[in-house]
């Protein structure tokens, strides 16, 4: 190698391009590094972060405003003055300008007290339930980090769900708010279409799209109800009467013990499927006469296909020109949507918007003013990041049969939290008419906190045998009381063996019950549930020993050693009942 002249100037430059090259690669590694850690701590929920300050506080005497402290974040297809609106696309955000004006639904956010923290991450054009997007990432699902997170407001879910935001708005068009809810275990509202203004909102499809919210609170869930909907803050209540959709709970495998028995006590069932056959008439000629759908599904696979003949109609209808004229490079779901055009004749696209009406009508007419329908929010768990199979077939039928009901009625959903299955989280529904928002909201704010009771005493409960729905009603009631007696939940277990006994006079429910008592201090009832129990069962060892129990603590030695003596005439190796025999014959000696 030959010696470097540094007394040359031009080997000086190279020396200093070098260096600068080196200060320039660093510069660009550091910035990585830091924009990798800012998504770990986001989770990769945001797509910009910005900060839009509430409207000033009303002076005292005035209420503070109904959303104060509370911290949100929007999808970005939401618009923001001075912010490009970005679609989930980077090709949209380089070929538009700023937004002139701020969305209604964020105005009234603001000028109702909270925050606004940053613009969320969602599926391209929002065309998707997975919540991946090609160009921006998938947000981490916080509740399960390999598995994605549900779309198409994945970053709203996410947000909420991490804890970032309190609560954050998102669209829904086929499931777009829903399906996240689900996967990241929170609560999600889509309005009745049309009840929130969705001017400063970029369309999917016009007929089908409803602007939502999402939280973790129900409590939250129902403050931004009211400012969004602007509902009257007093309004008669209700009775509900709770109508369960039977065969779409066939379509999921999570036990009914841990959704249906949840919920009520005394629900009216239905075949919805059957139901929307016999009301929507002009759903027929879009349903496949050749095969046959287990379940009886055809029908509501029809209605998801008619929902997706119209997002496509519109979809094209909006952007059609924009595609043609810029050309750019999409994420494969959102090509493969695009690429099935639309065949059908200008008087069958009538039938699409005849089906949607006559969908809304057969609702309205099933659940009027006081019904609630109650189905699983989506059908399937989560599928794994990245995976090679992608959305099957089967799991969308699935998931499209349950989220098309909505979407196509117009009827406003809430989908709710249920705890977990198999490290699952699960997330029930519950549709009400359309129009009849502030009674649904109202229903999931009043019956949570029972919910929650209920689930943690079906989550230490013995799984109940699948009997397709036949099971009795009165055995279903005595393994609640079980439940709550494992969960030493003494006064539940008694209201449930009671409603048990109202159905079936059972010594077993009698002698359960009696147990109950017994904990509670309450003797008397004690023994004369037992007594009922021998008068039905004369071979009831539990009740002649609770009866014994019972007795000797009223103090009634002599009649409480005769029970325990019957319990060992029947069973001889009783070991309780021999130590109770020499302790009561001691006493009475």
């Amino acid at each position: 190698m030959t010696k470097l002249n540094v007394s040359n100037p031009k080997v000086w430059v190279v020396i200093g391009f070098g260096f600068a090259g080196i200060l320039i690669l660093a510069e660009v590694n550091r910035r990585r590094l830091k924009a990798r850690n800012s998504i770990k701590q986001d989770l990769g929920a945001f797509i910009e972060r910005i900060e839009l300050l509430p409207f000033p506080q009303p002076p005292p005497p005035a209420a503070r405003l109904s959303l104060s402290g509370l911290s949100f974040a929007i999808k970005d297809n939401i618009d923001v003055k001075e912010y490009v609106t970005g679609f989930g696309s980077p090709a949209w955000k380089r070929t538009h300008e700023v937004a002139t004006k701020t969305a209604m639904v964020v105005t009234a956010l603001l000028k109702n007290g909270s925050t606004c923290v940053g613009k969320t991450i969602m599926d391209e054009f929002g065309l998707g339930i997975t919540g991946e997007n090609e160009h921006y990432g998938t947000p981490t699902n916080p509740k399960l980090p390999s598995h994605i997170p549900g779309g198409s407001s994945s970053g709203s879910a996410v947000a909420v769900a991490a804890e970032l935001v309190d609560f954050a708005l998102g669209t829904d068009t086929t499931g777009c708010i829903r399906v996240p809810v689900a996967f990241c275990g929170v609560f999600g509202f889509r309005p009745s279409h049309g009840a929130v203004s969705t001017i400063g909102v970029l369309p999917v499809s016009q007929s089908l799209d409803s602007i939502g919210w999402l939280s973790r609170d129900p409590s939250v869930l129902h403050r931004v109800g009211h400012v969004l909907l602007q509902i009257p803050s007093i309004e008669p209540k209700r009775t509900r009467c709770f109508v369960i959709a039977d065969d779409l709970f066939q379509l999921c495998n999570v036990p009914k013990q841990k959704t249906v028995y949840v919920v009520t006590k005394t629900p009216k069932h239905l075949n919805l499927g059957q139901y929307i056959a016999s009301s929507v008439p002009s759903l027929k000629g879009f349903i496949e006469q050749s095969t046959i759908q287990q379940n009886g599904m055809s029908t509501l696979r029809a209605l998801s296909s008619v929902m997706f003949l119209l997002q496509r109609y519109e979809f094209n209808t909006n952007y059609e020109e924009w595609m043609k004229a810029v050309k750019p490079r999409l994420g494969s779901q959102v090509t493969n949507h695009i690429a099935a055009p639309v065949t059908l004749a200008p008087e069958n696209i009538k039938v699409l918007y005849k089906v949607r009406t006559e969908m809304r009508v057969a609702m309205q007419n099933l659940l009027k003013n006081d019904g609630i329908l109650v189905l699983p929010t989506i059908a399937d768990p989560p599928l794994k990041l990245k995976s090679r199979k992608g959305l099957s077939a089967e799991v969308h039928d699935r998931a499209f049969a349950l989220l098309g009901i909505a979407s196509m009625s117009g009827c406003c959903q809430a989908a709710i939290p249920f705890g977990e299955h198999d490290n699952y989280p699960i997330s029930l529904s519950f549709i009400a008419s359309h129009g009849t928002d502030k009674f649904l909201l109202d229903t999931v704010l009043d019956m949570y906190s029972s919910i929650q009771d209920e689930v943690i005493i079906q989550s230490s409960a013995s799984p109940l045998p699948d009997t397709n729905d036949s099971i009795d009603a009165s055995e279903l009631l005595k393994e609640k009381g079980n439940a709550a007696f494992k969960g030493k939940q003494w006064n539940k277990a008694v209201s449930y063996y009671t409603e048990a006994i109202k159905l079936n006079d059972n010594a077993t429910y009698y002698s359960n019950r009696a147990a109950a008592y017994l904990e509670l201090g309450c003797f008397q009832q004690a023994e004369e549930d037992c007594t009922k129990a021998i008068s039905l069962d004369k071979k009831n060892v539990k009740a002649y020993m609770r009866r014994g129990t019972a007795r000797e603590s009223l103090l009634f030695y002599k009649e409480a050693l005769q029970d325990i003596r019957h319990a060992l005439v029947l069973e001889p190796q009783n070991k309780f009942a021999s130590v109770s025999d020499k302790r009561l014959r001691k006493l009475i000696s």
